[in-house]
């Protein structure tokens, strides 16, 4: 629970307190379309929620119980405003209101805990690697990209060998837990890896709008090729953020603008996720405190409140 808090904490420290020029930071937000760029950082979020819960509801409904989707965006709107806390507590809400949702059907938590998050890895996976083809200096000038892309592919590898072997089959499937999983099949899942690419092409797009009217310029391939990579350092546990965008945005991108303009850029993208994940909670504030006292009621007897392996980072 206080993990987050001292990476967030350790984070900011090292960007603010020691890393950055205050005036410079200021400086940088001059040449900043602010009306413009907020309009799209506020579209980057309302469409991110809405897709990813009509997504997750189509993952319960695919593979293990009926579920509606106007029920699943009010659990996960109610998770917004715990997200204003950390993201590790609004993801155990949001898993805990899905178990409460699906009346205590685990397979529920675990499917859609791994099948939208292993789905949009692949297809981040592919991003990554076919923008390396069309970077400035190929791979051997981008080497973080390349690492980071050889190390995905040897895990998906690794995946893909357990399942041929039948040890995906011994260790999981064939458990009570598992079950569903043998309904899985890359023609189930393709509809999924489908609606993720066109989400991930929305990525790139308003992450470059939202950019561009803030005063910095970073080209499309650069963007296809390190959102993946923000994904990664975002799923970090950490206070909405804070502290771990400003870090990787300024490290990703400082080829296209200076250090200060980066951090400011990060920074205001933080302040407004963190004001928009308000907004949601309180229109969901009913299922909000709802999720609140269902929690305090599980760890008062002792139950289990379901917890994710990683932080899933849906706001680059």
């Amino acid at each position: 629970m206080l993990l987050p808090w001292v990476i967030s904490a350790a984070a900011l420290a090292y960007v603010f307190g020691f890393a950055t020029d205050w005036d410079a930071l200021v400086r940088a937000t001059e040449g900043a379309n602010l009306p413009l760029y907020i309009g799209f950082t506020v579209a980057d979020k309302m469409i991110f929620f809405l897709w990813w819960g009509i997504l997750q509801a189509a993952v319960i409904r695919r593979f293990v119980a009926p579920v509606a989707t106007r029920e699943l965006i009010s659990v996960r709107g109610g998770a917004e405003l715990l997200r204003t806390v950390n993201n590790p507590v609004a993801d155990a809400g949001f898993l805990y209101g899905v178990l409460k949702l699906t009346r205590g059907r685990v397979a529920a938590v675990v499917a859609v805990a791994t099948i939208p998050l292993a789905t949009h890895f692949f297809v981040l996976l592919l991003q990554a690697t076919l923008s390396l083809a069309f970077l400035r200096g190929g791979p051997a000038a981008n080497r973080d990209i390349l690492v980071a892309v050889s190390i995905s592919w040897t895990v998906l590898a690794c995946a893909l060998v357990a399942v041929r072997t039948g040890l995906w089959e011994r260790k999981i499937a064939s458990t009570r837990f598992g079950a569903w999983t043998k309904n899985l099949s890359f023609r189930t899942l393709l509809p999924f890896v489908g609606w993720f690419t066109l989400l991930a092409g929305f990525d790139v797009m308003i992450q470059g709008l939202a950019s561009r009217a803030f005063g910095i310029t970073i080209d499309w391939w650069a963007l296809a090729g390190r959102i993946p990579l923000l994904y990664l350092a975002l799923s970090l546990p950490s206070f909405g953020n804070y502290g771990t965008r400003e870090i990787t945005w300024s490290f990703c991108f400082s080829e296209f603008a200076d250090r200060d303009a980066l951090v400011a850029y990060a920074f205001a993208t933080n302040t407004v996720f963190l004001m928009l994940h308000v907004v949601i909670g309180v229109i969901f504030l009913p299922r909000a405190l709802a999720l609140i006292g269902e929690i305090r009621r599980a760890r008062k007897q002792g139950v289990k409140v379901p917890q994710p392996l990683i932080h899933d980072a849906i706001d680059p």
